[in-house]
């Protein structure tokens, strides 16, 4: 042991490891995110209430049994900063963090469901090979660590390539969406409850699109989590 920590504190005065939220070197048993971010993560705990305001987002719009967000996203920030690095930087991993950490925070909830499959919103082949991969497959993977429930990427799919959501209004949003979701082996999920998977939630037209495909299934039942939640 004494060994590896000799070559990990050499490897580090060369390839130094920065925290994806402050950008802070990383210390000795640190993944991803240091010590100071860690305690500093604002979690909204919004799995503790029922009819908390993702819930009352999908009133009316998709039939789902519970959902929730790991961390309030203001404008700048840890939060921010920590998306940023999983979408657009290449930083995977802080993703699978992320995912695992939220997943902890989840099993302590008092309303914590059962869950049978843990679904990610799908990115068209065309832009996940752009990007490189898609964001929420690693969210998923920390998910399945912590949470025990196994993840699945060819269940639910992007028919259809869709202009970027960003700067579109709720609207343009929901028409953006319409119909370019598919499923695969519908019957490997009928009867299950499905935790589907988000890296921020804004208005919530590409889950309640997801939801609309989804809920054709036999005896589904669906639910809802995302990494972030913007604060404006």
């Amino acid at each position: 042991m004494a060994v590896l920590n000799y070559f990990h504190d050499f490897g580090s005065l060369f390839f130094p490891s920065y925290c994806s939220g402050c950008t802070a070197p990383l210390q000795r048993g640190e993944e991803s995110i240091c010590t100071r971010c860690l305690i500093r993560l604002p979690k909204t705990r919004l799995h503790d209430y029922p009819d908390n305001r993702i819930e009352r987002l999908f009133w009316g719009r998709a039939d789902i049994q519970f959902a929730t967000a790991f961390l309030h996203m203001p404008r700048s920030g840890i939060t921010h900063h920590m998306i940023h690095e999983l979408k657009y930087h290449g930083n995977r991993q802080v993703g699978v963090v992320l995912g695992k950490l939220f997943g902890q925070d989840l099993q302590r909830s008092q309303r914590m469901s059962t869950f049978d499959r843990i679904l990610p919103i799908p990115l068209h082949p065309k832009k996940e090979h752009q990007r490189g991969y898609n964001q929420c497959h690693a969210i998923c993977e920390g998910l399945e660590e912590s949470l025990g429930v196994p993840w699945s990427r060819s269940h639910l799919v992007r028919d259809s390539f869709s202009e970027s959501q960003t700067r579109k209004s709720r609207f343009e949003r929901w028409t953006n969406m319409d119909s370019i979701f598919a499923i695969n082996h519908s019957e490997e999920l009928e009867h299950q409850h499905i935790l589907l998977i988000d890296d921020v939630i804004t208005t919530g037209a590409t889950i309640e699109a997801c939801c609309h495909a989804l809920s054709s299934i036999r005896g589904i039942g669906i639910s809802v989590a995302a990494l972030a939640l913007p604060v404006h």
